[in-house]
């Protein structure tokens, strides 16, 4: 399907890919690893187009159709249905062309039409958007109601409805609740084409990708299978390099032995130099290196406290008074706890970390905490609101006022921050040092109970790992909220649903949480598939019958409004042809109108005989 031919590519004082070579057979669904800033997106805006490599380096077979999710939809009077109904251009063209065609195309359009399976696209958009959050009641909605998260989301809804050849999706979880990417996980093992996927969700790449393409170092190198079975093979091939790279350098050892000893004996030149050129001429064992992850640094607190650390009764929590948002908790956490919070956006998971972190009172009910309790809470918000102009190094000295200069640089270290990151303006930090920063700063002072709300979001997958690492050796408490299924799975020893209006413990694993989410995601797009059913249940005989039928019923409906917009236009003609003042302010327009009307009558003509011929082959089939 795509084909990358010994592509070069330099920008920004940088070589990003360097005789690159690979290609995607037709079908697979691709994911495209590697560290973050190795030119993952890069790579997607070369396919795209957006930036410029060599003739023939990058192709696609002709007329290929490619999409992506640049950027969310804008926030116009359109509803959702509608935009994303849009998204499939050759439908929208032929409905489009169905209001104004005259009436012998008609017949060519609606064959396309069905041929298409037009009349299915309104529900298969309802199920794409349901299936990423939205309900029944917001697919009516413009699209001006919602934020800018949930416009990506429609934006992605697009993407998938359209069904491009070659799909390209840049991190398509970080916008999406667990829910969501459950349920996109499924949704993209049954897409029908091609698909490339940067991603660093462990468990979407393992179940929805049938290949990895890892590029390091200027090159790209495709695996079959998900992601674990991408780490095995990395691993084996690391081990055979290092075995050959061994096996070379004591051969080398050996002829630089000979030649050190017997190069300045006449009787044994001829040999030493023949090992001279053989060692010249040997190529050096490439092996894969690995970069350092630093590790997350997540003191556990230094003396326990008394269970429980939080004990709810018959609690309500919300932002306005006598509005709760979650009513009638009882739940309690103890310091060995790892829960992990489910439900989809909007269900009040934020509002319930919230009071769990001492930031919102609760309204009615029983909160009961040690006041000792230290809580780190971290959430995204804190990286959209850093200043900018702020650099690691002050931020750590507001958190360390005491400490020396040093301590100071030495515990950014510790953050994986280097020297020379640690007095860069925030702005030019990546969004995966950003929350490395805040991750180690939320947990320095030891808490009692660490609260993360998508701690993963810019985190490649080998930091998600050292995250995991150091949240497996942390002795404190854990409510995790995370998008992440792998982190969940690993982390979290009892799970948490925020559900109609409270959070009550689930019974089951995210096997089962995945299994509940698909099914809720199909029950809910039912009303839209029982809207486009015939209101009475046809007899057993009757799918034959509607097939040949329905097509009919609307070639009537369309000739019917054909015939009424070419009366309306005779009637508006024969109105103007009507006034007495036109023949004497304006007789020259007479000739013109009075062709005009003609012209429009024998539409009319057409457009009627068009309608009783349909007319008579619906009767005919419906008799």
């Amino acid at each position: 399907m795509l084909q990358i031919n010994d592509l070069t590519f330099d920008a920004w004082g940088r070589r990003f890919f360097d005789h690159a070579t690979v290609s995607l057979p037709p079908g697979a669904k691709v994911g495209l690893i590697g560290r973050n800033g190795v030119g993952k997106s890069t790579l997607f805006k070369l396919i795209l187009g957006h930036l410029h490599a060599g003739d023939d380096e990058i192709s696609l077979p002709k007329n290929a159709r490619i999409g992506s999710v640049d950027q969310e939809h804008p926030a116009t009077p359109f509803t959702l249905l509608e935009t994303v109904l849009e998204a499939d251009e050759e439908r929208h063209r032929l409905m489009t062309r169905l209001e104004t065609a005259p009436p012998e195309e008609m017949g060519e359009i609606w064959g396309r039409l069905i041929e298409i399976d037009a009349d299915a696209a309104p529900a298969r958009a309802s199920e794409i958007l349901i299936g990423l959050g939205f309900t029944q009641d917001d697919l009516a909605r413009p699209m001006a109601e919602f934020s800018g998260g949930w416009r990506m989301r429609v934006a992605l809804a697009a993407a998938l409805f359209a069904e491009p050849d070659m799909l390209l999706l840049d991190e398509p979880t970080n916008y999406l609740d667990l829910e969501g990417a459950l349920w996109l996980e499924a949704r993209l093992q049954k897409y029908p084409h091609t698909a490339l996927i940067v991603s660093h969700d462990r468990e979407l790449l393992n179940n929805s990708c049938t290949h990895m393409l890892h590029l390091a170092n200027g090159k790209l190198e495709l695996y079959v299978g998900g992601y674990d079975d991408f780490e095995k093979r990395r691993a084996e091939k690391a081990r055979l390099q290092l075995s050959a790279k061994a096996k070379q350098d004591a051969e080398r050892a050996h002829l630089q032995s000979f030649i050190d000893r017997f190069k300045a004996k006449a009787s044994k030149a001829a040999q030493a130099q023949s090992r001279m050129k053989r060692l010249a001429k040997m190529e050096p064992v490439a092996t894969t290196i690995e970069e350092r992850v630093a590790p997350f640094t997540l003191p556990s607190p230094p003396k326990p406290l008394a269970p429980p650390l939080i004990r709810l009764e018959k609690a309500s929590v919300g932002y306005e008074a006598g509005r709760a948002i979650l009513k009638q908790l009882n739940l309690r956490m103890d310091l060995d706890d790892r829960i992990g919070l489910l439900g989809v956006n909007g269900a009040g998971k934020s509002t319930f970390a919230k009071m769990i972190a001492g930031a919102l009172d609760i309204q009615q009910g029983e909160l009961h905490r040690d006041k000792k309790m230290r809580v780190g809470w971290f959430h995204q918000h804190q990286i959209e609101a850093m200043d900018p102009n702020d650099t690691p190094l002050e931020i750590i000295r507001r958190a360390m006022p005491e400490a020396s200069e040093s301590s100071r640089r030495s515990k950014l270290a510790q953050f994986g921050l280097g020297f020379e990151k640690q007095e860069t303006k925030v702005d030019s930090l990546s969004g995966g040092e950003r929350a490395r920063l805040l991750l180690n700063l939320v947990a320095m002072d030891a808490p009692h109970i660490l609260i993360l709300d998508e701690p993963t979001n810019h985190l490649d997958i080998d930091s998600r790992r050292a995250l995991l690492d150091a949240l497996n050796d942390y002795e404190g408490a854990v409510l995790l909220i995370t998008h992440d299924r792998s982190l969940m799975e690993l982390v979290a020893d009892r799970l948490w649903l925020a559900a109609d209006g409270s959070v009550k413990p689930f019974d089951g694993d995210m096997d089962d949480y995945a299994r509940f989410v698909l099914e809720r995601a199909k029950l809910a797009v039912k009303p839209t598939q029982v809207d486009r059913e015939p209101a009475k249940a046809e007899p057993a005989a009757a799918p034959k019958k509607t097939v040949a039928v329905e097509p009919l019923r609307r070639k009537v409906e369309a000739a019917e409004q054909v015939m009424n917009r070419c009366n309306r236009n005779l009637v508006e003609l024969e109105e103007q042809l009507a006034d007495p003042d036109l023949y004497v302010k304006r007789p020259d327009k007479v000739a013109e109108l009075t062709k005009r009307r003609d012209a429009a009558r024998v539409k009319l003509d057409e457009a009627e005989a068009a309608w009783m011929d349909v007319a008579e082959q619906l009767a005919e089939a419906e008799s």
